[in-house]
């Protein structure tokens, strides 16, 4: 068995991680497969949507603190060094990240604590377990959000809540989450997974052009003028109006059928 398992499924993929004896805490392994993963799915035509889930009864707890322990008493990283590894393992899936136009999904059914927090952090959309804590808990141990939670979290909760959950590293429950608009849903614990599927389905069975351009025009739009993005969306309608699925859509309209797309 893998420490992270990719699959496709119903136009979704998904990519467990799979160390439950450690709180699916991540490796530098890991996130290599994380970050190939990521570009797999980009890459095939048959997948719509991206799951990211947890084995066992934690989403993720970060990094593998023993292992990190165990470096600390091998030969000590110059600081150069230090810095540079981040790039090139514990930023590498965040750096991927922007290059994925299928929507990503955190179904979170546990504990996401510290880099595991930010994992979700940089998903589309999150869903969460009833079960399910947040924690920004790197301040607990001396150190600053290493994995984006700091451009991530603001963005999506807003500056004064953001930094209060960064400064003080306290747990989140699920409902709370919900409430400060940091999950989209929360499903009792039991119906947790076919719930969460269930909602990757509704978005798959969607036309993925349009998903897809839905996606990049909103992040694009964060960083830019209005002129600029009607702009954007100008040349992307442009596309998608020569789509099959549009075309469908029209003929469905027009005919005063149930189900405009049917996700073929």
């Amino acid at each position: 068995m893998s420490d992270l398992e990719y699959s496709v499924k119903d136009h979704i993929a998904t990519l467990l991680l799979n160390r439950p004896e450690k709180k699916n805490a991540f490796t530098d392994g890991m996130l290599t497969q994380w970050r190939q993963s990521l570009l797999d799915a980009q890459d095939d035509p048959d997948v719509r949507v991206i799951v990211v889930t947890g084995a066992g009864d934690a989403f993720c707890s970060g990094g593998d603190l023993g292992r990190r322990s165990h470096q600390l008493t091998a030969d000590e990283p110059t600081v150069l060094e230090r810095k540079q590894r981040f790039g090139k393992t514990t930023h590498s899936v965040a750096l991927t990240i922007p290059h994925i136009d299928k929507p990503i999904i955190a179904a979170v059914n546990g504990a996401a604590v510290g880099a595991g927090m930010d994992m979700a952090l940089m998903c589309d959309i999150r869903l969460a377990a009833r079960s399910a804590r947040f924690a920004e808990a790197y301040v607990r141990v001396g150190l600053i959000p290493g994995n984006g939670g700091c451009y991530f979290l603001p963005r999506i909760v807003g500056v004064a809540r953001a930094l209060e959950l960064l400064m003080t590293g306290e747990f989140v429950g699920a409902d709370e989450a919900l409430r400060i608009g940091l999950v989209n849903q929360v499903y009792d614990d039991d119906k947790f997974l076919d719930s969460a599927y269930t909602y990757a389905k509704k978005i798959a069975a969607m036309p993925p052009v349009a998903v897809s351009m839905i996606k990049r025009t909103v992040y694009q739009s964060l960083t830019c003028d209005l002129r600029t993005s009607l702009e954007l969306i100008a040349s992307q309608m442009t596309i998608v109006q020569t789509t099959q699925d549009y075309r469908e859509a029209i003929a469905a309209y027009k005919g005063k059928r149930a189900g405009v797309f049917k996700g073929k």
